[in-house]
């Protein structure tokens, strides 16, 4: 398992107060929130107030690039997330002065990947270009 889906299945599993995942693997765990199919997507109604859920779990993503980015460099970061009720918002991951990753949502209802393995390798690039960002300005932390 990579870095990245490491750090998002502790980040889901911190967040499941009562419990109700511990039965299920990591990879059900991921799929379930971030993997759906072209025809799931469809029926998600583009003129619809963006919940609440959506909008965590998105931010988990953030956090876990932030956790596995201090995994690796061992430097605190944070995330700085806002997203309107229409589903057009935009996060960051700051380490320092340093914005490390900066991800821009638009019609964020239909977030999602088409399976675990791209979820993966946009986390590791996410990732990738954070430590890239952090060691080009390591003077400014």
């Amino acid at each position: 398992m990579s870095v990245f889906l490491k750090s998002l299945t502790d980040q889901i599993r911190a967040s499941d107060q009562f419990g109700a995942w511990d039965n299920k693997t990591d990879e059900e765990l991921i799929a379930k929130k971030y993997v759906k199919s072209k025809e799931e997507l469809k029926a998600i109604g583009v003129i619809a107030d963006i919940d609440e859920t959506t909008i965590d779990d998105l931010k988990m993503l953030l956090k876990a690039v932030a956790v596995a980015f201090e995994r690796k460099t061992s430097k605190m970061a944070s995330v700085i997330f806002d997203m309107s009720h229409e589903g057009f918002g935009r996060g960051a991951v700051i380490a320092g002065e340093i914005v490390i990753m900066d991800k821009t949502f638009r019609d964020a209802h239909r977030f999602a990947f088409e399976s675990v393995e791209k979820l993966a390798a946009e986390g590791e690039k996410w990732l990738s270009k954070a430590l890239t960002i952090d060691a080009k300005y390591k003077d400014r932390q």
